[in-house]
C-alpha cells in the first residue's frame, strides 16, 4: 500500500466540526487504498492564547518551560482527531513528538529536527490498519526535554515524517487552494500556480509567503519529497512543489511576495575591520537570530556603517545582542526602524536572463516607491521599502510581470514597458 502524509493546519482543526471534516477526508484517503499518517496543528488561536498566558508572567518568553506550554496545543488536537476517527469507525492512534522520537537540537522555540527515530512504531501501527495521528510542531532533545519547531513547524514535522517513512507524497492542507502568484487578498488577479520548483517555493516562503514554512520546503528538497498544497474545504487539485523542470524556466518571474515582519537595524560608525562584521553577526548567530538583507557602507572618515534586517519577533532580543557588542566594534550607536516591508520577485527563469532587476526598479520608481536596501540571489530580487507602500508595490509588480496571465516569458521582459506612474 502507498503511504500518504497529510498535514492539517490550525484553521482546518479550528473546531470539533472541522475536526470531524478532517477525519472524513482522512477516511476517504484510507478507503482509496492508502496508508495515512495525519499531522495536525493546534486549533486556530490556541497557540496565541498560550503565548498570551506566558507573557502575563514574563514579556520575553523563551526556554524549556515555554516550549512545554506551547506543545500542549497539538496534544489536544491529536487526541480529538483520533477520537473522531474512532467514532466514525476508523481505528486510529495518536502520537506525540517524544513518542515518535522526533529528535531535535536544544534551541527551544526554534528547534531543528536531527532525525526521526520512532518510525518503526509508526509502521507497526500502520500495519495494523490504523491511522497514525501525529502531533506537529513538537520534538524532543537528547536530554528528554520537549522542544518546539517555531511557528508553522507542523509543516516541517509532516515533511520529516514523509522523508523518514519514505512516503509517496506529503499533502499540506490549509484554507487556500494552493500557492498563488501573490497574496490574493492584496492582488485580485493573483493566479494559482499548478507546479512550482522547490527553490522558488523556498524563496517565497522565506520572503513572506505564509503557505509553507521555509524549513519544510528545504527538507522536502533535500529528501525529494513531493508536496501538494491543497484546500481542506474543497476538492481543488492544489499546487505541486517539486524539482525544477524546463517548462518552469519559460516564465521569468513565478511570484511576488511581501513581508511586513522585518525590522531594519542600522549600526553607525563601526571600526572598519573584518573583525567588526565577525563579532556582530557572530553574536546574532549565537543567539539563533536569522539575519536577511545585509548592506555595509564605508562612510566618510573610514568608518563602517552596517544595515541589516531581522524578523520582527526577534526585535527585542536582537537589540540586546547588538547593544552588547557595540563597545567591541567601536560603534557610536544603533537605529531601529520597524516600519519597513520587503518586496520580492522570485523565479527560476531569472537565472539566465538580464533586465529583470532593471525592470523591477523602474516599476517601483514609476509608482513613487523608494528603495532602502536591495538583496539578490540567482532566482530572487528583494527590496526593502516603506511599509506603507507594501500593497501598492505588490500590485504594480504583479501587473508589470503579467503574473495574472501566466507571467512574462524570457523573450518579452526587455520589450515590456513598466507600468505608467500613477
Amino acid at each position: 500500500m502507498s503511504l500518504i502524509v497529510q498535514k492539517f493546519g490550525g484553521t482546518s482543526v479550528g473546531s470539533l466540526e472541522r475536526m470531524k471534516h478532517v477525519a472524513e477526508r482522512v477516511m476517504k484517503t484510507k478507503e482509496q487504498g492508502h496508508n495515512v499518517v495525519v499531522v495536525v496543528s493546534a486549533m486556530a488561536g490556541e497557540t496565541n492564547r498560550l503565548v498570551s498566558l506566558a507573557k502575563q508572567i514574563q514579556e520575553n518568553c523563551e526556554g524549556r518551560e515555554y516550549d512545554v506550554l506551547l506543545a500542549t496545543g497539538e496534544q489536544i488536537s491529536v487526541a480529538l482527531v483520533a477520537m473522531w476517527l474512532k467514532k466514525l469507525g476508523q481505528p486510529a492512534c495518536s502520537f506525540l513528538g517524544h513518542q515518535m522520537r522526533i529528535l531535535t537540537d536544544s534551541a527551544f522555540s526554534k528547534a531543528r529536527i536531527l532525525s526521526v527515530e520512532g518510525h518503526d512504531s509508526i509502521k507497526a501501527t500502520l500495519r495494523r490498519g490504523e491511522v497514525v495521528v501525529a502531533a506537529g510542531f513538537q520534538g524532543v532533545d537528547v536530554h528528554g526535554n520537549i522542544t518546539t519547531l517555531g511557528r508553522g513547524g507542523s509543516d516541517t514535522t509532516a515533511v520529516a515524517l514523509a522523508a523518514a517513512l519514505k512516503a509517496d507524497a506529503c499533502e499540506i492542507y490549509t484554507d487556500v487552494d494552493g500557492v498563488y502568484t501573490a497574496d490574493p487578498n492584496i492582488v485580485a488577479t493573483a493566479r494559482k500556480i499548478d507546479r512550482i520548483a522547490y527553490e522558488e517555493m523556498l524563496e517565497l516562503a522565506s520572503l513572506g509567503s505564509k503557505v509553507l514554512q521555509i524549513r519544510s520546503v528545504e527538507l522536502a528538497a533535500n529528501h525529494h519529497v513531493p508536496i501538494w498544497v491543497k484546500n481542506t474545504f474543497t476538492d481543488n487539485p492544489g499546487t505541486l512543489v517539486c524539482h525544477e523542470d524546463h517548462e518552469m524556466e519559460r516564465v521569468v518571474v513565478r511570484g511576488v511576495s511581501c513581508s511586513r515582519d522585518d525590522v531594519l537595524f542600522s549600526v553607525r560608525r563601526c571600526n572598519n575591520q573584518t573583525a567588526t562584521v565577525v563579532k556582530l553577526f557572530g553574536a546574532l548567530a549565537k543567539a539563533n537570530i536569522v539575519v536577511d538583507v545585509i548592506v555595509q557602507n564605508v562612510a566618510l572618515g573610514g568608518h563602517l556603517d552596517l544595515s541589516f534586517t531581522v524578523p520582527k519577533d526577534d526585535l527585542s532580543h536582537a537589540r540586546e545582542v547588538v547593544k552588547s557588542v557595540l563597545p567591541a566594534i567601536g560603534a557610536e550607536g544603533i537605529t531601529v526602524n520597524n516600519d519597513m516591508a520587503k518586496i520580492s520577485i522570485v523565479g527560476v527563469g531569472m537565472r539566465s536572463h538580464a533586465g529583470v532587476a532593471a525592470k523591477m526598479f523602474a516599476v517601483l520608481e514609476a509608482a513613487g516607491i523608494s528603495i532602502h536596501l536591495i538583496s539578490t540571489s540567482e532566482i530572487k530580487i528583494s527590496c526593502v521599502i516603506d511599509r506603507k507602500h507594501a500593497e501598492l508595490a505588490t500590485r504594480v509588480l504583479h501587473d508589470a510581470f503579467e503574473l495574472g496571465q501566466g507571467g512574462l516569458s524570457k523573450a518579452r521582459v526587455k520589450t515590456s514597458e513598466p507600468r505608467p506612474k500613477r
